[in-house]
């Protein structure tokens, strides 16, 4: 992929669907009010492909798994696979150490910096060409669960903790469940920029010549279209049209501002982008692992988009009981507090606060609530036409590539 005060400024043009989910999001979030039903025993689906280990039987929501006996056949299988999932992403370091050290099984991690996009194309390679690595589970932005769902790319399964997701935040049949969420922010080198840019219209200015870049491709990844939508959002775009995100980035281009490199800490340290538009919680883990690189954290003034990311198991695991193991272990009060570490609220977050399980010193890390409660969060709907409209529109209308550098 696979973290400061705001003033938000609102649109009057968004849908009433838009505005609904906007407001469960922040209920849910900051008053725990949402969760799950009681859900239908579900029974264990067998997924096409010659390669699958057989999976343990599913047992019904009110009747969590037994723990022991998936442990035993995860340790049996030995093996998980995962993608995208670099360490200083969501805390990834930490938690995939612990993991492996918990259970005894061995983590593999293919393209730690690949997109939610590329993640899914190894699902697809691995189910056509029949050969070679792929992810077991994987960890993508929120429009790609629904979409890898209707292609059949995963395969449903249900943790222990389901009814404390909230339910408009995950599939009701498990083949996907939110995981984290934060906002877009600025990711501001100060040794380098001296005045850092307050609002998105500040990225055009010409002081910031060759110095913006985003952490990502538009055109395959999550951060990178959501970010194009977020500065549409705070140039007379709507959660409905994403078109003057597109035009924005044009003029960031046509202006010499943008640099057409997937940037990383590495280049913000070093100046080559010094402004990086980046996940709030991954723009926080930066600042405190380089304490001497004076990176200042700052949201935009308008167009403040919060973004979920959510995880799933591939319908083609060759290690399905690890699969459903480590979103066990994900979806636990120990995963989640992990995340949380990184910076990343968690989808529990509203049930581990009910139950004073999140230690007082990581709390007092966190920005405050209402710097979360003046987002958007755009629908699925909402987020499929932009992804679209933004991945396939993006060469025509701003004709850049941006690429590792």
């Amino acid at each position: 992929m696979p973290g400061t005060a705001v003033n938000h400024k609102s649109f009057d043009t968004h849908s009433q669907a838009a505005r609904t989910l906007a407001l469960l999001v922040i209920v849910c979030f900051t008053l725990g009010a949402c969760t799950g039903p009681n859900m239908a025993n579900i029974q264990a689906t067998t997924s096409p492909g010659p390669y699958r280990a057989p999976f343990l039987p599913t047992p019904s929501i009110e009747s969590p798994p037994d723990l022991s006996d998936l442990i035993a056949a995860a340790q049996a299988e030995g093996r998980l696979v995962t993608m995208a999932l670099p360490n200083d992403w969501c805390n990834y370091g930490e938690i995939l150490r612990n993991f492996k050290m918990e259970y005894g099984i061995d983590v593999q991690i293919l393209s730690p910096y690949a997109s939610s996009g590329d993640e899914l194309d190894a699902i697809r390679s691995f189910r056509d060409l029949e050969t070679g690595d792929a992810p077991d589970v994987v960890d993508i932005g929120h429009a790609f669960g629904p979409q890898a769902q209707a292609e059949g790319l995963l395969s449903p399964y249900k943790v222990s903790n389901w009814a404390s997701i909230p339910f408009s935040l995950k599939d009701p049949d498990g083949y996907w469940y939110g995981g984290y969420y934060g906002v877009l922010a600025f990711e501001v080198n100060t040794n380098f920029v001296v005045q850092p840019p307050q609002d998105w219209a500040d990225l055009l200015r010409p002081e910031y010549h060759q110095q913006v870049a985003l952490a990502g491709d538009p055109r395959s990844s999550s951060q990178a279209i959501l970010s194009v939508y977020a500065a549409g959002l705070s140039s007379g775009g709507t959660l409905e049209n994403a078109v003057p995100g597109l035009e924005f980035f044009s003029t960031l281009h046509t202006r010499g501002n943008l640099v057409p490199i997937i940037a990383n800490v590495e280049q913000v340290i070093s100046g080559e982008t010094p402004i990086v538009i980046r996940w709030d919680y991954l723009a926080l883990g930066d600042r405190d692992a380089n304490p001497n690189a004076q990176i200042e954290i700052i949201l935009p003034k308008s167009g403040i988009l919060g973004g979920l990311y959510v995880q799933a198991i591939s319908a083609y695991a060759q290690h399905p009981n690890a699969a459903r193991l480590w979103m066990e272990y994900l979806y636990s009060d120990k995963g989640q507090i992990l995340w949380l570490k990184g910076y990343c609220h968690p989808i529990r977050f509203n049930d581990l606060m009910a139950r004073q399980v999140i230690p007082s010193n990581l709390i007092g890390l966190l920005p405050p609530a209402e710097f979360y409660n003046q987002a958007v969060f755009p629908t699925l709907d909402q987020q499929n036409a932009a992804q679209l409209l933004i991945s396939t529109q993006w060469d025509t209308n701003v004709g850049v590539d941006i690429t590792r550098p």
